[in-house]
């Protein structure tokens, strides 16, 4: 591993020198901008590199629905241990889900974003979007917002409060501690489901989106109206809450940590994270068989996104079929520009944060770039050259 000097900071193996390259060229093209990339190969840290105003290479940044991913993973290893099976009724573990007609809701409907439980008709408050167990407790006795299996739409807050409820009715652990006990402490991964006091210091506030004046005028134009099901389903229509940027500035939320939203780390412990999932590190097997693996990554949910009315495709749990990675590719990414994934065809794992909120939300565009040019390096250094299409 070589430093690099100037505006990037951090380390990266001759291999993956075109990482740090394209991620050069990102902080050229806006000067304000603040962001950190990380990248695995089978395993080894292969670039760790930060740069941008104000921003430390262990920053530890709010990275939203990016922390659905590793919730996921908690459900990856219990499926995997037949502690839970994606073909049970949720109700099966927990009876209070089968209100209002979701007695049929089988868990990879759910974790499919196919169950029609995105939020409720009064909202959340913000001490109370902090507390999974609350908004689990209310949004299972909510009707569903459709006919649970008939069409999916993205669960934006309440996916990881059903999840972490089933984990903790399974487990007699809260989804939170499990990560803690199963990936945070043992991996010493910089990603938190809760994150400690102690850390703070090392906190990163997200800074507000700075749109042009017609972005912000397609950006206002786009809000869906307080009643809608997006509205419903992002709790936009709850009075008096904060803006979807601001809620991981507020210490609330960083402490609980709740698994839809609510998780702080740095590009380092996503992709570590992601690797210690596919390829084991330091010297470690892999957390999740091959087996796992094909199953969670699999498509569950194609086609129209009833809530973001837009087409994605999810797995178990996770973003799939992602632009610039391979078939079998698995993650999430964050309203506030973040990313996270594995693809085990290249061996690759990666991870991004970012400062500053983008416009109009979700990963940045320049998440995909950094994670394309990634993939490539992985590619060349086993040998192998991406198929057309696939870069």
């Amino acid at each position: 591993m070589s430093a690099v000097s100037g505006r990037v900071q951090g380390t990266v193996s001759q291999e993956f020198e075109p990482v740090r390259e394209a991620f050069a060229a990102v902080l050229r093209e806006r000067p304000d901008h603040a962001a950190q990339v990380a990248v695995f190969a089978d395993g080894v840290p292969v670039a760790d590199l930060w740069g941008g105003p104000d921003l430390a290479g262990d920053a530890l940044l709010g990275v939203f629905s990016s922390s659905k991913g590793a919730a996921a993973l908690v459900a990856a290893l219990l499926l995997q241990d037949g502690i839970l099976d994606a073909d049970r009724e949720v109700s099966y573990y927990w009876p209070e889900f089968a209100a209002e007609g979701k007695d049929t809701v089988k868990l990879w409907e759910l974790l499919s974003h196919r169950a029609g439980a995105v939020g409720t008709e009064a909202g959340f408050s913000l001490e109370e979007l902090a507390d999974d167990r609350t908004v689990a407790e209310r949004v299972a006795a909510h009707r569903p917002y459709w006919r649970p299996g008939s069409a999916f739409g993205y669960h934006g807050v309440t996916l990881g409060a059903l999840l972490g409820e089933v984990v903790l009715r399974t487990t007699g652990r809260s989804l939170q501690e499990c990560f803690e006990q199963q990936f945070q402490r043992p991996l010493g991964l910089e990603f938190f489901l809760g994150l400690p006091e102690r850390y703070e210091p090392r906190v990163a506030g997200i800074l507000p989106m700075r749109p042009t004046p017609e972005q912000r005028r397609q950006w206002e134009a786009a809000l869906p109206v307080p009643d809608s099901l997006g509205a419903i389903a992002a709790n936009l229509h709850h009075p008096g809450v904060p803006a979807l940027e601001e809620l991981p500035n507020h210490r609330v939320i960083r402490a609980a940590g709740p698994a839809s939203f609510g998780g702080v780390g740095s590009a380092r412990g996503l992709a570590r994270m992601y690797a210690a999932a596919v390829s084991g590190v330091d010297g470690r097997p892999p957390l999740l068989a091959g087996e796992t693996v094909a199953r969670i990554a699999q498509p569950h949910s194609a086609g129209h996104d009833l809530v973001l009315h837009m087409h994605r495709v999810y797995g178990l749990g996770f973003m799939v079929d992602l632009p610039s990675q391979g078939a079998g590719a698995f993650g999430h990414d964050g309203a506030g520009g973040s990313m996270g994934f594995a693809d085990p065809r290249s061996g690759l794992a990666f991870g991004y944060v970012r400062r500053r909120f983008p416009y109009p939300g979700g990963a940045g565009p320049e998440a995909a770039r950094l994670a394309a040019v990634a993939r490539r390096c992985a590619l060349a250094a086993r040998g192998a050259t991406p198929a057309p299409g696939t870069d």
